[in-house]
């Protein structure tokens, strides 16, 4: 591990974000739990502890991975920065113009920057589309082209939470030609060395997988159960339903924080991550009734990214649902992923994911 020293970091307050994620543990806020930290590139903390399983008692351990719900989704808008990037099509583009059958019911004037700002108009899953069919990339693309609009596009922002990922990934394909689990793979993970993020694992990872466990106040059971399934960890989920590790998490945002480029592997150029992190959208999301700040893909200053009042425009990343929160921010060069295996209600989440998160920024000097 990089000197904090070296990485311009406080000693005392690293020992003080350290103590804060043991005490989160120790106090029952979650069973167990995994942080990391970079900072101009460099690696300053990996924290893992806790259990992995309160029933079998089986600990967390370094290699442990978790469930990331909408985390996920920062990894999967990457796979479109870098088509845009590469000249391969234009944000204001219709999704239908590269996926002709996505034009059915009214969608045929959805642009891609609608999706990627969660502004297209079709924010339900459709309710046939359930755990069981989520292997099934076909039935995915038939869903998501017979699916009708709730709001004209442009109009209304509302949380897509899994049909975000489908047309994402569906797209990647109609550009690329390659499925978004192997763009992933090949233009993401494998050049950056993050050997802990997977869009659906194979079968033979599953015991390294944490166990979710529903909090007291968990408001949503159904998805804990729902996302402990093996059968679920295997699909390829681009919206929520990848599987990392802190460090994995953190790799990704240490080289957005980097302008693009971390130990010499470039994956995006400064240009594009400077115009990729961009305000594109604010105000009340209507699905989930608060004021929100996007880009493409990403959010802009979260309030599980700071403590309140702190947070920061200049802070992007994403949170996973009732467990975990990713950011970087390009003007401290600090990368941070917390992920948590107990599901809270957001009333007590946001808490404990902005505690953490402040106590990361008030450790950089």
């Amino acid at each position: 591990m990089i000197t904090p020293d070296n990485a311009q970091m406080d000693p005392q307050g690293l020992n003080r974000v350290e103590e804060l994620f043991n005490q989160q543990i120790e106090t029952g806020v979650h069973p167990g739990a995994a942080l990391a930290v970079y900072r101009h590139g460099l690696p300053v903390l990996d924290l893992y502890g806790g259990l992995a399983d309160q029933e079998s008692g089986q600990p967390i351990a370094d290699n442990t991975m978790f469930v990331l719900y909408s985390s996920t989704k920062a990894i999967t808008s990457s796979c479109l920065h870098i088509l845009w990037e590469r000249g391969k099509f234009d944000w204001d583009d219709t999704v239908a113009s590269y996926w002709p059958g996505f034009a059915q019911n009214g969608k045929e004037d959805v642009t891609i920057r609608q999706v990627m700002t969660h502004q297209s108009g079709f924010p339900d899953t459709p309710s046939h589309m359930t755990w069981e069919r989520w292997h099934d990339w076909d039935a995915v693309v038939d869903a998501m082209e017979q699916i009708p609009l709730d709001y004209k596009p442009g109009r209304v922002i509302a949380y897509h939470p899994r049909n975000f990922g489908w047309v994402v990934g569906e797209l990647v394909h109609r550009i690329d030609s390659r499925p978004i689990d192997q763009f992933v793979r090949e233009e993401i993970t494998t050049p950056l060395a993050i050997k802990e993020f997977h869009l659906g694992i194979d079968s033979s990872m599953e015991d390294r997988v944490s166990k979710l466990h529903a909090m007291e106040d968990c408001d949503r059971t159904s998805q804990v159960n729902i996302y402990n399934r093996p059968e679920v960890h295997t699909a390829v989920l681009p919206a929520g339903g990848g599987i990392a590790t802190a460090r994995g998490l953190a790799r990704f945002y240490a080289m957005m924080a980097g302008g693009g480029t971390l130990d010499g592997v470039t994956t995006l150029k400064s240009d594009t991550v400077a115009e990729v992190t961009k305000l594109q959208s604010e105000g009340l999301d209507h699905s989930l009734a608060r004021i929100v700040k996007r880009s493409l893909g990403l959010t802009l200053g979260d309030p599980r990214s700071a403590a309140p009042g702190n947070e920061d425009i200049r802070t992007f990343g994403h949170a996973g649902s009732g467990t975990s929160v990713g950011w970087a921010n390009p003007d401290s060069g600090l990368a941070f992923a917390y992920i948590t295996n107990g599901f809270r209600a957001e009333t007590t989440n946001t808490p404990r994911l902005a505690a953490i998160s402040q106590a990361v920024l008030d450790a950089a000097i």
